[in-house]
């Protein structure tokens, strides 16, 4: 059993930067402890930087990652438990090439009587198109509190809260980017957070391997459901030009499953990304076959965590969810909002 009151922060430090020969992980516990300790204010800012870029070259465990989430939970704002969400989901990357698409997945989800729970922050210098821009123009309400975001759950089953509103230690982990040029594990982490304790908790990820780091951390917290993917660019979100794998932790339990490509070619990035064609495609006033496929298998994705359906099954149902739609755009949308929401992505974006 580790002594906690023994322990400096240097000491962490020194495990895991004396080189790769004498250098080594830290233990689920130990990390437990170094993250508790760094959020109290028991490391200086120096020890701060160099605690995360070790670990950002070195890249982190499993066992790493579980010790800090559950670090972390401890720091949630009160009352953000208590929201009865039925998925959460943390939306971090932001988007580049495609509009978000998965929006469309969760207000049909929402629309079947579900409570949705969104999350994210905006990183400084990554130039990417942040769910905190595309809501309001979509009339979708942003909330500013845990009060704020129950009325709107309330409401329409969907609600959006940025991070800094649910754990702000953590947000201000992952604003140093604009410091260290460099984005730290508080991205990873803050896709795992879970803060409103859903049973189900989807997560995307851009890297390869990341994805069975998420599945392997759950396991090892102990999660009820957590499916994790490479998204479209690091989002929550299916995409249909890829080949795909799901890792999906049930109560510890650890399983993989293959999903194959829904269209056969990768079509051209649009030069210019309109939040608002997101309602025209919803009202059927065009078609766009990239969206269509991205729709249905986000949808099909969430079916898969929430509902336990393979893969076939829940993309049979999500196709009939959307075929069946009212196609009435739901939320009231202002000129302000409709009129700034363009987004240009022939601009330079930082790889995640």
């Amino acid at each position: 059993m580790l002594d906690a009151d023994a322990l400096q922060f240097k000491d962490f430090i020194r495990a895991i930067g004396r080189g790769q020969r004498a250098g080594r992980t830290l233990s689920q516990d130990e990390a437990y402890i170094a993250m508790t300790m760094m959020l109290n204010g028991q490391a200086t800012a120096e020890q701060r930087g160099a605690f995360l870029m070790l670990l950002r070259v070195r890249e982190e465990s499993p066992e790493e990652l579980a010790g800090f989430i559950q670090a972390l939970r401890q720091f949630n704002t009160q009352g953000i438990n208590e929201l009865n969400i039925d998925l959460d989901l943390g939306c971090y990357a932001g988007k580049r090439r495609h509009l978000p698409w998965f929006i469309l997945a969760v207000l049909l989800l929402s629309q079947q009587g579900k409570r949705i729970f969104l999350h994210g922050t905006h990183e400084p210098d990554s130039n990417r198109l942040y769910l905190a821009e595309v809501l309001p123009a979509l009339g979708i309400p942003l909330a500013t509190s845990v009060e704020h975001v129950s009325q709107h759950l309330q409401d329409h089953n969907i609600g959006y809260l940025p991070l800094s509103a649910i754990n702000s230690k953590l947000d201000d982990i992952i604003q140093l980017r604009s410091q260290f040029g460099l984005r730290s594990c508080a991205n990873t982490l803050a896709r795992m957070l879970n803060p409103s304790d859903s049973k189900h908790s989807l997560q995307g990820v851009f890297h390869r391997h990341v994805d069975e780091k998420h599945a392997q951390c759950a396991s090892l917290t102990n999660a009820e459901n957590v499916l994790c993917f490479r998204g479209e660019g690091g989002e929550v979100e299916y995409n249909p030009e890829r080949d795909v794998t799901f890792h999906i932790s049930r109560k510890a339990n650890l399983e993989s499953h293959v999903i194959p490509a829904s269209l056969s070619s990768i079509g051209i990035k649009p030069k210019e990304l309109d939040s608002t064609k997101l309602i025209s495609f919803w009202c059927d006033y065009h078609s766009d076959e990239y969206g269509l496929n991205a729709v249905i298998g986000s949808l099909a994705t969430m079916l898969v965590l929430m509902e336990n359906l393979s893969w076939q099954e829940a993309k049979t149902k999500a196709s009939e969810l959307w075929h069946s739609r009212s196609k009435s755009w739901p939320f009231v949308v202002s000129n302000y909002h409709s009129s700034a929401s363009s987004f240009d992505t022939t601009g330079k974006h930082y790889a995640h």
